[in-house]
């Protein structure tokens, strides 16, 4: 049973308050929607998440360790953040095996599956740099996936994407937490975030205004 729990938690960059006093509590097996407006603090509290930012005040604890202080990073973790970014001269299948030899938890196999998947060509020889904003957005989500982390975090993972595609990321999260991972999203569209949420957390100006189950 993973859990998530953020404790007062606020961010100043330059003299400015990007999160103030953020206390949240997530578990596995659930799905967690981050709603708001862009600069409403959703990127920051999930770059804190992931431990690649700190917090100036408050903490964040995973299964009772605390970033920073007991652990660096979360110990199974997959994040998609922003604009998914690989190396231009690889293609989609080297690129991510570039990033699963870190660990080796997963075979050349499971990461071809994985690619199918999100709805790319495992075969497809195309360098990164040559691919379509819909391709870069898919393989951002196949790197989030692939090793099947307890903890998901997506941001905006619909943007660029079609229908179809909107589609296949809405059955992949709820996949995932039929799996038993924690998982959390951002997105504008608020149909979305509803249609495959738990609870939903509403930012505005780096504060939470509400929390409602769904």
């Amino acid at each position: 049973m993973t859990q998530v729990k953020i404790e007062n938690v606020t961010k100043r960059i330059r003299g400015n308050t990007v999160l103030e006093s953020i206390t949240m509590e997530m578990h596995s097996g659930k799905v967690y929607g981050l709603q708001g407006v862009n600069g409403s603090g959703k990127t920051m509290l999930m770059r804190i998440i992931v431990g690649l930012i700190r917090t100036t005040k408050g903490s964040v604890s995973i299964d009772g360790k605390e970033l920073g202080k007991d652990v660096d990073f979360p110990e199974s973790i997959g994040f998609l953040l922003e604009n998914p970014a690989f190396l231009g001269r690889y293609s989609g299948l080297e690129n991510l095996k570039l990033l699963a030899g870190i660990k080796n938890k997963i075979s050349a196999e499971q990461i071809q599956e994985v690619l199918e998947i999100v709805g790319l060509d495992a075969q497809d020889k195309k360098k990164y740099r040559k691919y379509s904003l819909g391709m870069k957005q898919r393989l951002g989500i196949a790197a989030a996936i692939m090793e099947e982390p307890d903890i998901i975090i997506l941001d905006e993972p619909t943007n660029a994407l079609d229908e179809k595609g909107v589609a296949l990321v809405k059955k992949l999260i709820l996949q995932q937490k039929k799996r038993g991972a924690l998982i959390i999203v951002s997105c504008h569209d608020i149909d979305i975030l509803q249609e495959i949420s738990d609870e939903i957390f509403k930012l505005e100006a780096g504060k939470v205004t509400e929390h409602f189950f769904l």
